[in-house]
């Protein structure tokens, strides 16, 4: 069913008065924190199992754009592009923590969706990230993107430098990343060899039902986080939501 203008708006609210929420409360945990170091005095965090946004998860197994247990009790929805540097900045200041502290230890999943709105070279991202997908180095071709992102601005995603930062992620056959990078016919087919029913437009549409017009988003088991936001943010997100929060 295709979401009424009055259901957007409503969810699209809800987002943004989460997010605000979530930001507020962690700065007043953190302002609660005695000077000598200590947490003692801290008000903790309470988040609910399932946020306003609610369940954004696929939980599909196998899915080559997820790092995590697909049991995960807490997933993480990252909506991003490549050429935003916000999500450059998250991919390496923080994205790396949170995969040894949650991810690794099966609290946490994280499941990328393609929000590509800086232009058609975002689009051929997009594109040319599911086409590593699809050989098994999606989360390889984005590090490697990200690693050589601006701090400002947006980068240069020509073919070429799509099909470098391809090599370097070490996608196997790049005739074939080349391929299917270039090919608009399999935005919305490109797994099928997977049995995987997601597309960038599926991502997009997802995105605008629930308000997401901004690169990075995300939503903790149905708790919004808008932009890069410092490590703890998401700390006391994802361990509210896992239950683990003191």
């Amino acid at each position: 069913m295709t979401p009424t203008k009055q259901t957007i708006r409503t969810r699209r609210d809800l987002w943004l008065l989460g997010a605000l929420g979530v930001v507020v409360a962690v700065l007043l945990a953190f302002l609660v924190v005695d000077r000598t170091g200590t947490d003692e005095t801290a008000e903790p965090v309470s988040t609910p199992q399932m946020g306003p946004v609610g369940d954004m998860s696929r939980r599909i197994d196998g899915d080559p754009m997820a790092i995590g247990a697909v049991d995960a009790p807490v997933v993480m929805v990252a909506y991003s592009d490549y050429r935003c540097p916000f999500c450059a900045k998250f991919s390496r200041d923080t994205e790396p923590t949170l995969v040894d502290k949650y991810v690794d230890e099966g609290i946490l999943r994280i499941e990328w969706r393609d929000l590509p709105i800086f232009g058609d070279q975002s689009m051929a991202a997009a594109r040319a990230g599911r086409a590593a997908a699809a050989q098994g180095k999606f989360w390889e071709f984005g590090t490697a993107v990200y690693a050589s992102s601006p701090d400002r601005g947006h980068p240069d995603l020509t073919p070429e430098a799509l099909r470098s930062f391809a090599a370097a992620a070490g996608v196997p056959d790049l005739d074939r990343f080349d391929r299917q990078a270039a090919d608009p016919s399999l935005d919305q087919d490109i797994y099928a060899d997977a049995s995987l029913d997601q597309d960038i437009y599926a991502d997009v549409l997802e995105a605008n039902t629930i308000g997401v017009s901004s690169t990075p988003s995300f939503v903790i088991n149905g708790t919004p986080i808008l932009g890069a936001q410092p490590l703890g943010v998401f700390e006391q997100v994802i361990e509210a939501a896992a239950g683990t929060t003191p």
